[in-house]
């Protein structure tokens, strides 16, 4: 069964104009990288996981942001590369990129070193137009970037 994420594309409109927030992985790997390496905040829930609150949780891991009593509308699912499903939806609101708080994980750095170090689930956070967003986003994720201006044209948001 393939791994299932979950998670949240927020975004703003400022004078007619969509921004959505991208994050970056952290951690040593991805350090160097910047095209298609970014992400919608988000995370893995297990099957018996409601795949809404899952998004919200990680999204609060990955930001420090709780989205609690937001509405939230829903994307779809893309299928990455690797085989990976992702959930997603869609919520208004703002975020300051320099008040990123993510949680951290452990490995082992560098290699076969026996040293363990702790990095950032998430090391940058970043506002940006639709086409810096589809650039920076994986491949498959831009597609909720695509489905995010097909419904903010379909409730009057932006011209059609």
């Amino acid at each position: 069964m393939s791994k299932r994420s979950a998670g949240i594309l927020l975004f703003k409109v400022e004078d007619g104009s969509p921004q959505v927030l991208v994050v970056h992985p952290g951690g040593p790997f991805w350090r160097k990288k910047d095209a298609g390496a970014w992400s919608i905040p988000k995370g893995e829930y297990e099957p018996d996981e409601d795949a809404r609150s899952a998004a919200a949780r990680e999204f609060a891991e990955e930001t420090g942001m709780s989205l609690t009593d937001r509405e939230l509308s829903p994307l779809g699912e893309v299928k990455q590369r690797n085989g990976k499903l992702v959930t997603a939806w869609a919520v208004e609101g703002d975020f300051d990129p320099t008040a990123l708080r993510s949680n951290e994980f452990e490995v082992e750095w560098p290699p076969k070193s026996g040293r363990r170090q702790s990095f950032p689930e998430v090391d940058r956070a970043l506002w940006c137009d639709p086409d810096t967003a589809r650039e920076k986003l994986n491949a498959a994720q831009a597609e909720f970037v695509d489905r995010l201006l097909d419904l903010l044209r379909t409730t009057g948001r932006l011209p059609r």
